[in-house]
């Protein structure tokens, strides 16, 4: 079995903030793979299904960020599911929004999530870092906090499609594969927003107003005739 975990913060009030977009991912898995449902069970929300034939649980920890750890350690230790079994997805800083990197093992960046799981159930688990991008080092807090704006629709949803439609990849082990399709998808709508028609800022000339006909014959034709001779 395969744990998929989730980071963010419990709460209406912190549904749609930057820090959530772990929440965001797992919830878009269980949507487009009809997991469910959500069980509150190991200090955390949890779902079983499965996923290119194979058994996965889904967790998203309810004891807020900085205590992620404890609902990871005991959902993995009931289930005897080994670190390498284990993928967490979460907001990273140092990526720009839109880029996705996956990696196993290595520091915590100082994300407070990752800082509670370590010690708890070791470093050789699998990382889906999800970049919101770096406001500054003095506005990081309102900024992993605040939500994500209506122009970040542009390249989040077609994001988090594409991360539940790929899922498979990652849990095959191909983590190349599975970045290459997400980096399309975003891309792929940012183009489909540049593409917009150009709009022709040249002025049509208008059609030319018919000329009217000269009669040939009667009173008007003789006197044209007399005015102006007979040219024919």
């Amino acid at each position: 079995m395969k744990l998929l975990v989730g980071l963010g913060n419990p709460g209406s009030q912190y549904e749609g903030n930057r820090h959530n977009i772990g929440f965001m991912a797992i919830d878009a898995i269980a949507r487009a793979h009809g997991i469910g449902p959500w069980k509150s069970k190991h200090a955390g929300q949890i779902a079983e299904g499965v996923i290119g034939g194979g058994r996965v649980m889904l967790l998203k920890p309810q004891t807020f960020m900085n205590k992620s750890g404890d609902s990871v350690q005991q959902v993995a230790r009931f289930f005897k599911i080994d670190n390498t079994d284990i993928v967490v997805f979460y907001d990273e800083l140092d990526l720009a929004p839109g880029k996705v990197r996956v990696k196993v093992g290595g520091g915590n960046g100082g994300h407070n999530g990752l800082r509670s799981i370590d010690p708890q159930i070791g470093l050789d688990y699998k990382r889906v870092r999800l970049g919101i991008g770096h406001p500054g080092k003095e506005f990081v807090t309102p900024h992993v906090l605040g939500d994500f704006a209506k122009a970040d629709k542009a390249w989040l949803e077609p994001l988090l499609d594409e991360l539940a439609r790929q899922v498979g990849l990652l849990i095959k082990g191909d983590d190349a594969g599975f970045m290459n399709k997400l980096s399309l998808a975003v891309q792929g709508e940012g183009e489909k927003k540049a593409e917009k028609p150009a709009q022709s800022h040249v002025r049509q000339a208008r059609p030319a107003k018919p000329q009217a006909e000269v009669p040939k014959t009667g009173p008007l034709a003789d006197m044209l005739s007399k005015m102006f001779g007979n040219k024919n």
